[in-house]
């Protein structure tokens, strides 16, 4: 006896397949749609991502090579030479003899990527309350999503920055790079004070390391004597020592007298009743935090004074222009101050 299908089940089968073929394949929002569009996307990534790598090396007079450009992208050599042939047909690099050279249409598109990253750190520095170590990582995803009449909004939303965060230059709209400022701090004579114009970003390990020492873009610091161990460092107050290998990542300007630390202190360091006098809050401090501390009336000359400690001795009272704040240690301790003493104690 013969069987025939369920006309229901059929049916149903049907519409399944059919809803899954609409699903798949429906314009602009189908599955296949979305799949191509990331495919593009990635190659628009990589694409940006290996100009900027060229531009680096191109700054850095270094010759520039598939291999090179596979590390920097973090893809196959295989993948890298596809998108150096893609570079090539867009009319952004030729193939020298050992080198991929950018063209004048590819120094200029890096240029737009290397400004619309940098814009992103201050933007995100300054804005937001992300912290140091996600700049770099955020911006890197960021860079890729702007039309250029967007990274002109940005731009102009910040008063159209110079340098970024770590102290690199900001490309402008028509590509030119502001001038590099400052001195690698082995350079300077030891008994020297000045402020870091420029912290190296990468590689990472490095970049905490510094700043895990409270050495930042914009820290007022000075070389007390180099030996053996390193560059013996007052930072902010505080004596650190640090590896001339990982100074290297430091570019400094010197700052005279005015970057003297004699007297400084750190506001934690107060006891109840004890007063101090605002120098300046650390370089370390940066985005909302800083405005917070702004906004309560942490600028120089502001006397603040220690009021009342917790029982675990953190937080601590202060009083600041009449009102008093808490602050925990960690946040007193980037505000610099010098100690203000009574009539008595300066006889």
């Amino acid at each position: 006896m013969t069987t025939f299908p369920d006309p229901a089940a059929a049916l149903l089968v049907f519409a399944v397949l059919a809803l899954l073929a609409t699903i798949a394949l429906w314009p602009e929002r189908g599955l296949v749609a979305r799949l191509r569009r990331t495919a593009a996307v990635n190659e628009r990534v990589r694409l940006e991502d290996g100009l900027k790598h060229l531009l680096a090396w191109e700054l850095a007079r270094r010759a520039s090579s598939v291999e090179s450009l596979a590390g920097a992208m973090g893809v196959s050599r295989g993948r890298a030479l596809e998108t150096v042939r893609l570079m090539k047909e867009m009319g952004l690099v030729r193939l020298g003899a050992e080198d991929i050279v950018l063209t004048d249409e590819g120094r200029s598109y890096a240029l737009r990527i290397v400004r619309t990253h940098r814009l992103w750190e201050r933007y995100l520095a300054e804005r937001t309350g992300v912290g140091p170590a996600e700049w770099h990582t955020q911006a890197e995803r960021l860079e890729h999503g702007l039309a250029p009449e967007e990274v002109e909004r940005l731009a102009a939303s910040m008063g159209d920055p110079l340098y970024d965060p770590h102290g690199d230059p900001i490309p402008t709209a028509a590509g030119a790079l502001p001038p590099p400022r400052g001195v690698p701090l082995s350079s300077l004579l030891p008994e020297t004070s000045a402020r870091v114009v420029h912290i190296e970003d990468e590689p990472e390990e490095v970049y905490r390391s510094l700043r895990a020492a409270g050495i930042n873009h914009g820290t007022r610091l000075r070389l007390e004597r180099i030996d053996a161990a390193g560059l013996q460092l007052t930072v902010e107050g505080r004596l650190v020592t640090i590896e001339p290998l990982i100074a290297r990542n430091l570019t400094v300007e010197s700052v005279g007298d005015e970057g003297s630390e004699e007297g400084l202190e750190r506001l934690g360091a107060l006891e109840p009743g004890e007063e101090g006098i605002v120098v300046r809050v650390g370089g370390q401090v940066q985005g909302a935090q800083r405005r917070r501390l702004l906004d309560l009336g942490v600028v120089p000359g502001t006397v603040i004074r220690a009021e009342l400690s917790s029982m675990s001795g953190d937080p601590m009272a202060y009083r600041i222009r009449g009102a008093v704040i808490a602050l925990r240690r960690a946040q007193a301790d980037d505000i610099l101050i010098c100690r203000r003493r009574s009539d008595e104690e300066a006889a």
